[in-house]
């Protein structure tokens, strides 16, 4: 049996003078990305939209977005995750949302967002979406072999 130990990483986005930490976990099929910030704004967008993307770099590409200890979110940063999530589905990897509170829902929802993006309660959850759609591209590939 293969052990994968998690890889915990600290990301510093630098924009405009704004830092925002993020923690990167590695996992064995994804990576969770967790901002450790109250908020993010547009001015912080560009930086973030590039360290999400970075990640198709990787070897482990599949993304797991957890917002749980975001509480504020404008309204052009939740614009370029959709967009975001739309690269990397279009790639043929996973990207879901995680730990959003109400307020954000509700903007997601005020935005025509929700019913888009790929947005799961727990990180739990988001683990089971990005497991079942690996299966669900393993299957597809064996059936464009036949």
């Amino acid at each position: 049996m293969k052990y994968v130990f998690p890889f915990f990483l600290f990301i510093f986005i630098i924009s405009n003078n704004l830092i925002m930490n993020v923690k990167i976990d590695t996992k064995e099929k994804f990576s969770v990305i967790t901002p450790e910030t109250n908020e993010i704004t547009a001015i912080m967008s560009d930086e973030f939209r590039k360290s999400l993307t970075d990640q198709l770099t990787y070897p482990i590409p599949h993304v797991i977005l957890n917002l749980q200890t975001t509480s504020n979110i404008e309204d052009a940063v939740l614009m370029m995750l959709s967009e975001v999530q739309e690269i990397f589905y279009n790639e043929n990897n996973s990207f879901v949302i995680c730990g959003l509170n109400k307020s954000i829902l509700n903007q997601l929802e005020e935005l025509e967002l929700l019913d888009t993006m790929n947005i799961t309660p727990s990180e739990s959850e988001a683990w089971d979406i990005v497991q079942m759609e690996e299966i669900e591209r393993e299957l597809m590939n064996g059936d464009d072999e036949n």
